[in-house]
């Protein structure tokens, strides 16, 4: 018997810190929201990729992997992002994010104006227990991908990151 209770008290524990180690959606919501925040208070980075219609700075590990048009297919690892850009729309404009948001009901939206006054826009749904759908947009121009709830925040930092360098020609 009293092994019996050191193994059910083992296990409480073990269930308990599990539990409190991993980060609730709405945790990691927050903290995504923080990311895009930060990045888009920083400066944009340089641009190191171009089509023939924008530039803009991938970080290490990603690569393009299609090009469609109004569309950008990026690979990083296993992991696909969509970039899609809108080149009639400039980088204030909220045609996108409302056409984005007629598509879906998204479980968190979250607005910005970024540095340059430029509107910022970061929505997430959660599709799966721990698969989300995660969109960071400036403007004409958003960045979607799939991401685990454990790695929102710095998938949303990322996604930023890429969205802020956006130029068009």
């Amino acid at each position: 018997m009293k092994i019996h209770s050191k193994a059910t008290l083992l296990l409480f524990i073990v269930v308990l810190l599990l539990s409190a180690c991993s980060a609730s959606l709405k945790e990691e919501q927050s903290a995504a929201k923080d990311a895009v925040g930060e990045a888009f208070k920083m400066e944009p980075k340089a641009t190191n990729n171009e089509n023939g219609d924008i530039q803009f700075y991938l970080p290490f590990g990603f690569e393009v992997d299609k090009e469609t048009p109004n569309n950008i297919i990026l690979k990083n690892g296993s992991k696909t992002y969509i970039l899609f850009y809108n080149p009639n729309e400039g980088p204030d404009s909220k045609v996108v994010y409302k056409a984005t948001l007629k598509q879906n009901d998204y479980d968190y939206q979250e607005t910005f104006s970024t540095k340059n006054k430029h509107f910022g826009y970061l929505l997430v749904n959660n599709n799966e227990d721990t698969l989300n759908e995660l969109i960071v947009g400036i403007g004409g121009v958003k960045i979607t991908t799939q991401a685990k709830t454990k790695s929102l925040s710095a998938e949303a930092a990322k996604m930023a990151e890429i969205i802020q360098s956006v130029k068009m020609r």
